[in-house]
C-alpha cells in the first residue's frame, strides 16, 4: 500500500448502488406528527427522518392497512 495518494488523478464513478438505497419525496406533514417522531427520535437516539422511514418500512412489511371510515 502507498503512503499517500493523489486523489486528483483518481478517476471517479457513480455508485451504482444509490438508486436502490432511498429516493427523496417532497411529504406535507402536520407539525404536531413531525415533533411526535422528533420527541420519539431523541429517546432512541436516531434521526427523525430515520425513524419515520423505520415506521413505514415495518408498515409494509406487516402489510399494514388503515381502517378508517368517513362520515
Amino acid at each position: 500500500m502507498k503512503e499517500e495518494y493523489d486523489l486528483g488523478t483518481m478517476k471517479s464513478r457513480p455508485n451504482p448502488y444509490a438508486k436502490q438505497l432511498k429516493k427523496q419525496v417532497t411529504m406535507r406533514l402536520e407539525e404536531d406528527i413531525i415533533d411526535y417522531f422528533k420527541k420519539m427520535a431523541e429517546g432512541v437516539g436516531i434521526p427523525y427522518q430515520s425513524l419515520i422511514n423505520l415506521y413505514l418500512r415495518d408498515c409494509v412489511s406487516s402489510h399494514r392497512e388503515l381502517k378508517m371510515q368517513w362520515q
